[in-house]
Order: structure tokens, then sequence, then C-alpha cells
């Protein structure tokens, strides 16, 4: 059986999805991601995924799945797969960088996945002047590579993402023991705390067992707790651009401590 999904930002973003997802796929011993069985302009065919509530065994090897999904790499930092413009939900991102600016983490975060949407959240009047300067310190700390900190152990350079890995876009699969299976990515390059900064953005019930079997792949590096809303600074501003709201406020809180 199969699920169709139509709703998407641009006719182009069905097609970034499915990127995502086979890319996702081909990290030998990593995350299983739902089966693409069609693409077209506009509309995504997947296998259906008959939904049940995760338990702690379940959650722990989701944990070591990402893990290994993570260390199957990408190119370069802002790497997004296939040819079509990339999407968080339904918001554009920016270009992504050339293969030949080889960007490190913080440069890359800051001017890709940070100041382009702070930029749009300014013009939209959610983040005032005041909110917009202290994100403004924190990118140019990220710039200055002040803010850049080692992967998990197992990551080699940079790290495979989903890139929006909230609780909703992890589903268990009541027909395969429970077993997670990823949806809706962000697929690129980018830094493995940021999808587990996410699984804590929205709360998981089951976090601390996927923690427990991510360490067990791929130890985290020292004082990850502490860069968790550095991590959640992107997708707080996207939903500043997209919703307003509380997240205006949560974005530039999340900034704060590293301004």
């Amino acid at each position: 059986m199969t699920w169709e999904k139509t709703r998407f930002p641009a006719p182009g973003a069905a097609q970034f999805e499915a990127d995502g997802l086979r890319w996702l796929s081909g990290a030998p011993g990593g995350a299983r991601a739902a089966q693409v069985v069609d693409v077209s302009p506009g509309r995504l065919t997947l296998e259906l995924i008959r939904s049940t509530a995760p338990d702690s065994h379940s959650a722990r090897a989701f944990g070591a799945a990402l893990a290994r999904t993570h260390a199957a790499g990408a190119e370069y930092f802002g790497y997004i797969p296939g040819h079509t413009p990339g999407y968080m939900g339904q918001a554009p991102l920016p270009p992504e960088p050339s293969p030949a600016e080889r960007l490190g983490w913080g440069e890359f975060y800051a001017t890709h996945r940070v100041l382009p949407f702070l930029h749009t959240a300014v013009d939209q009047h959610r983040i005032g002047p005041a909110g917009a300067r202290t994100i403004e310190r924190v990118t140019q700390r990220l710039i200055d590579g002040e803010l850049d900190h080692d992967q998990p152990a197992a990551v080699d350079g940079v790290a495979r993402l989903h890139g929006d890995l909230w609780n909703g876009n992890v589903l268990w699969d009541a027909d395969a023991g429970g077993e997670a299976v990823l949806i809706d990515p962000t697929a690129h390059g980018g830094h493995a705390e940021t999808d587990l900064a996410m699984l804590h953005l929205f709360g998981q019930q089951h976090l601390a067992d996927i923690l427990r079997g991510y360490q067990d792949v791929s130890p985290l590096a020292a004082g990850w707790q502490d860069r968790i809303d550095l991590h959640q600074l992107n997708p707080l501003l996207v939903h500043t651009v997209l919703f307003g709201g509380s997240y205006a406020d949560a974005a530039v809180a999340a900034a704060r401590p590293y301004a």
C-alpha cells in the first residue's frame, strides 16, 4: 500500500524530498527512511507506514541507526542531494554553498541557516532591533569559528543529516516491530548535533533511550548538552518566519547564551 503527499511549497519540493529520502536510505546500517514509490512535480508517493507508539527498545535501536546515518557523511557542509532547491517545511532554503567554498561548520550555519531567516523575520517585523543584534553577535562568533565543536565520534568531518528531525517526522512502523521510519527530510550535510537538538525541541517521549542508543555507536562530544540551544536557533527562526508568535522570543532567548 502507498500514501501520496501533495502539499508542497513548490512543485520541485517533491523531488527535493524524494532525493533526501533516497540519500538517507543509502547510509549503511542507518535509520530507515520511507521508501519512495514515485515522484512527479508536486506529488510524492511513499510506502504506507502503519504507525504505532515506540517503546524503549525501538527508541534505542533508532538512536543507534541514526548515529550510523550521521556517520555515512556528506561531501561538505550545506551539501544537498539532487538538483532541486531545498525547503525546511514550507520555507525555502538559501542556495547551497558551492563545493569550492568548503565552509567550516560555523560559517555555513551562520550564513546559510541563521542569517537568511533572521533577515526575513526582521523584514516581517517579527524580530526587533535588539533581538536581531543579539542573534547577529552569535552569527559573528560562528563565522569567526569561536563556536565550532567536534562531531560525535563516528562522524568524520560532515554528518549526513535528516535536517528537520522533530518528533512528527519519525514514524514507528507497527508492522516492523516499532522500527523508526524517517519522513519529510530537509536532508543536507551538517553537524550531527543539529538533528539531536531538533529531537529535543518539540518533545520525544523516549529521547533518553534514543540518546543511549546513539552513544552506544557514536559518543557525543563533551559539552553537547550546552549547545542544544545553539543548534535549535535555525529551526526556531524558520518557525518565526512561518508562524511568528512566541517563536521569535524563543529564537532570541536561544541565541542569548552564545552572544
